[in-house]
């Protein structure tokens, strides 16, 4: 198993790179295990408002409560136990590392799973050594005020004042200082990768345009809303022991002793764990058929037992599904000539003609906007703004589904005139739909942390690191 300690914060922006929120979730190279699945983490959407159901409406409850007992852990030697170039990693670190993992995910230490627990906690002190050893030499620093204002996202999520956090935290057995230090150093590190390779992650508007093309798209066919954990062979060893502490993780989950998303940001190797392993809507299509056969058969709020595939083993929260079909938004300027119900042929071969010149001189909404509404005699334009796909004429929905950007309908009929339609921009409808913004800002964050993944294993190669 992999062990990272998150907080709850799903949103990404460009100025915040990498996943901004979460202050570990770079600190295992496992991380660098792709989505072999085919549900890219760029189409990932937050959790929909309908309410959950089974476990799913377990899966966000706080690990970390009042009634919260602290654990109690074999004794560990005393002393050093890893050098890290000069940095050393003392037996009260790693305690203290698993004391907050234990506490913040909700799991349970066992004796089977005690071993792989304790060498992944010394995992990742090994890589934030790391890190904090490459903030020093690139003088970055990270203030107490970004430190206090993450602890503060972090208490809210368990309905806590910081200081309460800080206070629970130090009853079981977890210094404050040891969560501060973890704070800064993802953060720092997060502003160091932006800042190194910032300019590597922009992404074009082809790009950007494809992957929302792949949206709508995908939006039409069946869908699974997904929270996901991932436990990669590599690191757990082998895939026997991948398969082992799954069960173990899903039967605690199971159990209701510890929520899903808890033990999702601890413990899963995916990039999703950053968001309480909120992988957004799987699609039909992209999903290993033997995945897909499995969310098939479960309903809403039921969790997968545990899915061997050639990386690891997967568990999956069902959220929601969905047969595809999805409505859409349309920003529409239109061109249209008067033309009554009852006109004569004669009007309407003349309505037609003047709306094929129309089209084949103007093309796209930019030669639209070129009109600044001087358009020929006869011929009204009209900026529509959005439309609903669901909301038109069967005949303007069917015309308008199949349409990308700056693309035209054919002439069209209605009781007042005929017209064509210039599609100026398209998204699924709905409150979780991603906007064009969001798309790109993912696309960067995406990049950025495939290169903040890089740039640690290049660091990890080259550095001496040694058992005492």
């Amino acid at each position: 198993m992999s062990a990272k300690l998150r907080s709850n914060r799903h949103a990404m922006h460009m100025s915040t790179p990498l996943t901004s929120g979460s202050f570990m979730s770079r600190v295992l190279p496992v991380l660098s295990v792709a989505l072999m699945l085919g549900a890219s983490p760029v189409l990932a959407q937050s959790f929909p408002q309908t309410p959950d159901t089974g476990d799913a409406a377990l899966a966000s409850q706080p690990a970390l409560t009042p009634d919260t007992q602290a654990p109690q852990l074999p004794p560990l030697a005393e002393g050093i136990l890893v050098s890290v170039n000069n940095d050393m990693i003392t037996s009260y670190d790693l305690k203290q590392r698993m004391l907050l993992l234990i506490v913040t995910s909700g799991v349970q230490v066992t004796q089977e799973n005690y071993a792989a627990f304790q060498q992944q906690a010394l995992n990742s002190l090994i890589d934030e050594r790391l890190q904090q050893q490459e903030l020093d030499h690139w003088k970055v620093k990270v203030t107490d005020a970004e430190v206090d204002d993450e602890i503060a996202r972090m208490a809210s999520q368990s309905n806590l004042k910081p200081d309460q956090l800080l206070s629970e935290l130090k009853r079981v057995g977890v210094e404050p200082a040891t969560l501060r230090a973890q704070i800064a150093a993802e953060s720092g590190w997060n502003q160091l990768v932006g800042g190194r390779y910032h300019s590597s992650a922009n992404v074009g508007t082809a790009q950007v345009d494809s992957l929302m093309d792949k949206v709508i798209a995908d939006g039409q066919k069946p869908q699974y809303l997904v929270a996901e954990i991932f436990i990669d062979n590599t690191t757990a060893g082998s895939p026997a022991n991948a398969l082992q502490g799954a069960k173990q993780l899903r039967d605690q989950i199971a159990a209701k002793v510890a929520p899903f998303q808890a033990v999702a940001r601890q413990f899963s190797n995916a990039p999703s764990a950053a968001n309480g392993g909120d992988a957004g809507w799987l699609v039909s299509g992209n999903i290993e058929p033997s995945v897909e056969t499995v969310l098939a058969s479960l309903k809403p709020g039921e969790m997968s037992e545990p899915i061997v595939t050639k990386d690891g083993v997967y568990i999956y929260l069902l959220r929601q599904k969905t047969d595809g079909n999805a409505d859409m938004v349309f920003r529409l300027k239109q061109a249209a000539v008067p033309l009554p119900a009852n006109a004569s042929p004669a009007d309407v071969a003349a309505a037609n003609a003047a709306l094929a010149s129309f089209r084949s001189r103007v093309d796209s909404c930019e030669a639209f906007d070129d009109l600044d509404g001087k358009a020929p005699a006869g011929v009204q334009v009209t900026d529509l703004g959005d439309a609903q796909l669901s909301t038109l004429l069967t005949n303007y929905a069917d015309a308008l589904r199949p349409l990308k950007n700056n693309q035209v309908t054919e002439p069209l009929r209605n009781a007042q005139n005929m017209n064509v339609l210039y599609v100026c921009d398209r998204q699924l409808a709905g409150d979780n739909a991603l906007s064009r913004d969001q798309v790109e800002n993912n696309l960067v964050n995406q990049r950025l942390s495939m290169l903040g993944r890089r740039y640690l294993r290049e660091l990890r190669s080259t550095a001496t690191i040694e058992n005492h």
